[in-house]
C-alpha cells in the first residue's frame, strides 16, 4: 500500500489543478507544487501550496494536499494528525460517505480513498470496506483511480477472508487494464509525436501494465488458497511464475500451496530457496518477511507432527518480530503507539506479534505444556476476544493443567500407586491404607475471584461460557445445506485435497453464514456446530470439577441432543450425564446412560472447525491444515468404550446395593481390558464388593495382585485414566480438545 499512498497524492494534485473556475496562476502554481511533490521536495512543494491557498482559501483540496505534503515530509510518521484533518476536513463539507448519492460529490472521492488507506494500515478494516465499496460507485470517471481503488478493496476483502468478492474485482480490474492498454495504444498510433516520447511512453505504459497483472495473479493464488481451490491454485500459480519469477513473493506462495497439497518437504524446499535477504524491509513494504519465512516453518513442521520443531520456528518468529519492532524505535511500544505517531504508515501492520502468540500457544498445548501455553493465548486473546476458538483453547490450557495425578501414570508408573495410599506398620501389624477419594480435582486458594485469569478450572468454566455466547443461537437447518458445507470441511486429509473444493467453495459459501474467528479464517455453519458440541462436552466436564451437578448435567444433555454429534462425543455425554446424576442420587436415570448399547461409535469426527493453526502464506493469515494422528487418552474401540461403560455401571448398581448385578458387570469388563489397564477405582470397587460378601482374603489378594479376575486373559486394552481426561486433538490454530477417558468409577 506505500504506492497507492504516493499515487493519492498525485491524483489529489492534479484534481486541484484541472477544477473549474480557476486562473491561469492558480493553475501554475499547483502544477510547481505537484511537480516538487514528486521530485521529493516537500519544502518547495509546501511553498506553493501556501501561495495557491493565499489565491483560494476556499479551496479544501489545497488545505489536504497541504497536509499530505507534510505527512510525507515527516517519513509517513503522522499518521494520526493525518487522519484528524481529513476528518475535519470531511466534517466541514458536512458530508458522509452514506450521503454519496450523486457526480456532485465525486470531487470528494479523493478525500474519502485518503481515509480508507488510513483505516487500511490501522487495521479498521470494517471502516475501510465500508468506505471503498462506496467509492466503488464512482469508478469510471477515474481509470488510474479505479485501479487504486480496487486494489484496495481487494487486499481488504482477502484480509476479512471474503475470496469471492476479491475475484470478482480482479475480474473488474482485468477489464479496466485491458481497456486502458487499448485505449493508450490508439492515442499512441494517431498521434504522429516525436518517435522517442512515444516509445518511452510505451516503455512505461508496458512496464506499469505488467506490475499491474503480476499483482493481480498473486491475489488470485491467495484468494484461490483461502477458498481450497486447488485446480484453479495451480493455474494461477504459473502465471505468477511466469511474471514474477523466483521472487520471495511469488515462492512464498506457491509454497503454500505444495503446503495445502500435503507436500511438505517441498514446501519448506521452496521457502528455503526463497532470497529473503534482499527483500526491502518493513519500513518501505510494511512486511517483516524473515518473520513470515520462520512462522511458516513453524506451519508447517506442525502439519509434520513436529511440534516441538514447530515451536521453536514459531519463537524464532517472535524473536524477528521484536528485534523489527525495536527498530522501529520508541514509537513501536507504549503511548506513542496509541497515537500512531513515530512509526511510518506503511510499517504499522508489520507487527504480527498477537498472530504468533496465537501459533505458541496452538504448539505448546500440543506439546502438554499448558501453563506456558495458557501465557501465550492469553495474550492473544486481549486482540482476538470475539474469537470463539481461543476461548476454547484457553479452557483445554485450564483442563489439561488441572487433570491431576494422570502424568505420573503415563511415564509407566504400576497403577497400584492408584490404590495404595501408604502402608502402617510392620509384620502381623502391618496395615495397608487404600486412597479414600480420587485426587484429581485441585484446591483451589480460598477467596480468589474466579475471574482472575489463572489456569484454574473456574476460569475455564469462564472461558467456556464467553465461547458459547460467542457462538450464535441454534437454529434448525435444512439438511442439503448441511450436507453441502459438511462435504467442504472435510474434504481431505490436507482439508483440501480434494479437487471437489472448487465447487465447494462457490456454494456453500453463499449459502453459509460466516462467523469471524480472527485470526483465523471465518466458522461455517458445519463449523459452529461442531465447535458447538466440543464446548458443551468441555463444560460438562468442568461442570463435574467444580461438583456442579445439576449445570453438567444440563450440558451433557445438551451435547446429547445435537443434530451432528460424533460418537465419540455422544459417549462423552452418556458418561458425564451418568456422573451428574448419580452424584444427584438419581440412579436408575444413570443406569439408562451407562448401557453399554448406547456405545456403538467412537470416532472422532474431526472437521475443520477443530484445525486452526497459523498460515504457511506471506501474510501470516492462520489457516487450517492437519497433522499427524497423535495417541489419545481415549478408549481405542467399541468394545473398549463399552468396557469403560460396564465399570461405571457396576458402580452404579453397587449404589443400589444390587452387589451381584455389579460383579458381573465388572468381570464382563475385566473380560475385555488387559489387566495392567483396569483402572484403579475398578480395582477399588472389586476389593469392595468382596468385602460386602465377606470375602477378605479374596479382596487382600485382588489389592496384591492389582486385578480383578487373575486367571482371565483379557483380550484387548483400552487406556482408561481415574477420571474423564482432556485430550488433544491431532488437527491444528488452534486445536479442538475434548474431555475423553472416562468417568470415575464411584464407590462407598
Amino acid at each position: 500500500m506505500a504506492e497507492t499512498g504516493s499515487d493519492q497524492a498525485g491524483d489529489m494534485k492534479h484534481d486541484s489543478i484541472s477544477s473549474p473556475g480557476i486562473s491561469d496562476q492558480e493553475k501554475e502554481t499547483a502544477s510547481n507544487a505537484f511537480e516538487a511533490f514528486k521530485a521529493g521536495s516537500h519544502d518547495e512543494s509546501l511553498k506553493h501550496l501556501d501561495s495557491l491557498q493565499e489565491l483560494n482559501k476556499e479551496d479544501y483540496k489545497v488545505t489536504m494536499n497541504k497536509a499530505i505534503t507534510e505527512f510525507y515530509k515527516s517519513g509517513q510518521t503522522t499518521t494520526s494528525t493525518l487522519k484528524q484533518t481529513l476528518i475535519t476536513l470531511k466534517n466541514q463539507m458536512h458530508t458522509a460517505v452514506d450521503d454519496i448519492d450523486g457526480l456532485d460529490d465525486v470531487e470528494n472521492s479523493i478525500l474519502y480513498y485518503n481515509q480508507a488507506v488510513i483505516h487500511y494500515h490501522m487495521r479498521q478494516y470494517s471502516e475501510a470496506i465500508s468506505i471503498g465499496e462506496k467509492l466503488y460507485q464512482f469508478l469510471e470517471p477515474f481509470e488510474k483511480f479505479a485501479q487504486a481503488v480496487c486494489f484496495l478493496l481487494v487486499d481488504l476483502y482477502l484480509l476479512t477472508f471474503q475470496p469471492e468478492k476479491a475475484l470478482h474485482l480482479l475480474a473488474v480490474l482485468e477489464k479496466l487494464t485491458v481497456k486502458d492498454g487499448n485505449s493508450k495504444n490508439g492515442k499512441g498510433e494517431s498521434t504522429n509525436s516525436t518517435n522517442k516520447e512515444s516509445t518511452a511512453m510505451k516503455a512505461e505504459f508496458t512496464a506499469m501494465v505488467e506490475a499491474a497483472k503480476s499483482k493481480m495473479h498473486q491475489y488470485k493464488v491467495r484468494a484461490y488458497i483461502q477458498m481450497k481451490s486447488l485446480k484453479a491454485c495451480k493455474r494461477e500459480i504459473k502465471s505468477v511464475m511466469n511474471t514474477s519469477g523466483n521472487s520471495a513473493p511469488s515462492l512464498f506462495l506457491k509454497s503454500n500451496f505444495e503446503y495445502l497439497r500435503g507436500n511438505y518437504r517441498k514446501a519448506v524446499k521452496l521457502l528455503n530457496s526463497s532470497n529473503i535477504a534482499e527483500h526491502p524491509g518493513p519500513l518501505k513494504t510494511g512486511e517483516c518477511v524473515r518473520c513470515m519465512f520462520w512462522n511458516n516453518l513453524g506451519c508447517i513442521h506442525f502439519a509434520m507432527g513436529k511440534h516441538n520443531l514447530g515451536l521453536f520456528y514459531f519463537k524464532k518468529a517472535l524473536q524477528e518480530n521484536d528485534h523489527i519492532c525495536a527498530q522501529l524505535g520508541d514509537g513501536s511500544n507504549g503511548q506513542a503507539a496509541k497515537k500512531f505517531t513515530g512509526i511510518p504508515m506503511c510499517a504499522l501492520l508489520a507487527n504480527k506479534r498477537y498472530e504468533l502468540l496465537y501459533n505458541c500457544g496452538i504448539q505448546l498445548l500440543h506439546i502438554g505444556r499448558p501453563l506456558a501455553a495458557f501465557e501465550c493465548l492469553m495474550e492473544a486473546v486481549q486482540v482476538y476476544h470475539s474469537n470463539p476458538r481461543l476461548w476454547l483453547r484457553l479452557a483445554e490450557c485450564c483442563i489439561t493443567a488441572n487433570k491431576g495425578s494422570s502424568e505420573q501414570e503415563t511415564k509407566g508408573l504400576p497403577s497400584k500407586k492408584g490404590i495404595v495410599q501408604a502402608v502402617v506398620g510392620q509384620g502381623y501389624h502391618r496395615k495397608i491404607v487404600l486412597a479414600s477419594q480420587s485426587t484429581q480435582n485441585t484446591i483451589y486458594s480460598e477467596g480468589q475471584s474466579a475471574a482472575i485469569p489463572v489456569a484454574s478450572m473456574e476460569f475455564a468454566a469462564i472461558c467456556l461460557r464467553n465461547a458459547l455466547l460467542l457462538l450464535p443461537e441454534h437454529q434448525q437447518h435444512d439438511s442439503k445445506p448441511d450436507s453441502g458445507s459438511k462435504s467442504c470441511s472435510q474434504s481431505g486429509s490436507t482439508e483440501s485435497g480434494s479437487e471437489t473444493s472448487d465447487a465447494c467453495s462457490g456454494k456453500t459459501q453463499e449459502g453459509d453464514k460466516f462467523i469471524p474467528a480472527a485470526p483465523s479464517s471465518p466458522l461455517r455453519k458445519q463449523e459452529v456446530e461442531n465447535l458447538r458440541c466440543s464446548i458443551l462436552a468441555c463444560s460438562a466436564y468442568v461442570a463435574l470439577a467444580l461438583g456442579d451437578n445439576l449445570m453438567a448435567l444440563n450440558h451433557a444433555e445438551k451435547l446429547l441432543h445435537q443434530t451432528k454429534l460424533s460418537g465419540s462425543l455422544k459417549f462423552l455425554g452418556h458418561l458425564y450425564a451418568a456422573e451428574a446424576l448419580i452424584s444427584l442420587d438419581r440412579i436408575s436415570d444413570a443406569i439408562a446412560h451407562l448401557n453399554p448399547e448406547n456405545v456403538t461409535d467412537v470416532s472422532l469426527g474431526v472437521t475443520s472447525s477443530e484445525q486452526d493453526q497459523g498460515s504457511d502464506k506471506g501474510d501470516l493469515e492462520p489457516v487450517e491444515s492437519s497433522g499427524k494422528q497423535t495417541s489419545l487418552c481415549y478408549p481405542s474401540s467399541v468394545s473398549s468404550a463399552r468396557a469403560t461403560m460396564l465399570f461405571n455401571l457396576g458402580s452404579a448398581y453397587c449404589l443400589r446395593s444390587e452387589y451381584e448385578k455389579a460383579r458381573k458387570c465388572l468381570h464382563r469388563a475385566a473380560s475385555v481390558v488387559n489387566t495392567k489397564e483396569i483402572p484403579p477405582e475398578a480395582i477399588l470397587l472389586g476389593v469392595y464388593l468382596e468385602l460386602q460378601n465377606g470375602n477378605t482374603q479374596l479382596a487382600l489378594q485382588i489389592i496384591k495382585r492389582n486385578q480383578l479376575l487373575p486367571s482371565v486373559k483379557p483380550a484387548s486394552s483400552p487406556d482408561l485414566r481415574k477420571k474423564p481426561l482432556p485430550f488433544q486433538s491431532s488437527q491444528p490454530v488452534q486445536p479442538i480438545q475434548t474431555p475423553s477417558s472416562f468417568t470415575q468409577v464411584q464407590r462407598k
